[in-house]
């Protein structure tokens, strides 16, 4: 029996753009994507890279990289606004924006949608219509749990299904007293202790589930200048834990690949599993 899939992603955005005065800080997108890319090379594995469209805007040539490498190149907005802060035709304009963006690097036919900071949630799914009409075959952008800052825990389990004509696909929770996190998913999948990342990983895929994944270029990075994170509160834990274990993210996605399950891209989870119906239940 085939083992369920490994759905790594990468949040391909640049950090700097929501931080007051960040362009003095050091461009670091492209240096922090690099291993990644080499990292997928290693394990001749093919993600899905969520790519904002100020990144495709000033990256095309990385855009067009990652795609060459056989990447899927998927949305995650024009310029990391949450959906929150947007409404219908605000949405709209983000992705015709992006659109236009993904096709100069070289890039068409995009069907996958990541809402900045997962924002989708019961206030904001009316988003699933602007999605549909804009060809989207799928969305990753729920966290089916409490969240600091979205979340969606009327969504029901952590199981893809579908919104309004598009496959939503939740990030993948551990459940802890009182508390569901994404253990596969940026600071989570640094801070949690390694073995409880790699126990979730595994009863996961013991259920026969996909594990749903999301990582960021800074979430390796351990040259980065320090400065206070946007979208925390101001919060002197919460910008800690944004620099906490940044080297182990390489090592940690090297004990989880060492447990056989494949990474795919969610495009091809989407056709080959969620509308085959094939996926595990």
């Amino acid at each position: 029996m085939a083992c369920a899939p490994f759905l790594f992603s990468v949040d391909l955005e640049d950090i700097r753009q929501l931080v007051p005065g960040g362009e003095r800080l050091q461009d670091r997108v492209e240096a922090t994507t690099r291993p990644y890319l080499e990292f997928l090379r290693r394990y001749e594995a093919r993600c899905t890279f969520f790519a904002t469209g100020d990144v495709a805007r000033r990256y095309p040539e990385l855009i067009a990289q990652i795609a060459a490498e056989g990447h899927e190149i998927a949305c995650h907005s024009d310029r990391h606004i949450p959906l929150d802060r947007m409404d219908a035709a605000a949405l709209r304009e983000d992705l015709e924006r992006c659109k236009k963006a993904y096709s100069r690097a070289g890039v068409e036919n995009v069907v996958g949608f990541r809402a900045p900071m997962g924002s989708m949630t019961g206030e904001t799914a009316w988003a699933y219509d602007v999605l549909r009409d804009f060809g989207f075959r799928y969305s990753a952008s729920v966290l089916a749990a409490r969240s600091p800052l979205y979340g969606w825990p009327e969504f029901g389990p952590d199981l893809p299904r579908r919104h309004r004509g598009v496959w939503e696909i939740p990030a993948s929770l551990t459940h802890l007293p009182g508390l569901s996190v994404p253990f596969a998913g940026g600071v989570y999948f640094r801070v949690l202790p390694g073995l409880l990342v790699e126990r979730s990983f595994r009863r996961r895929l013991a259920r026969g589930l996909p594990v749903v994944g999301y990582i960021h270029p800074y979430d390796l990075d351990t040259e980065e200048e320090r400065f206070p994170y946007p979208e925390i509160n101001g919060s002197r834990v919460g910008n800690w834990l944004m620099y906490r274990n940044r080297g182990l993210v390489i090592p940690r996605l090297d004990r989880l690949m060492n447990m056989g399950a494949p990474i795919v891209r969610y495009a091809d989870y989407v056709s080959g599993s969620l509308e085959a119906g094939t996926a595990g239940a």
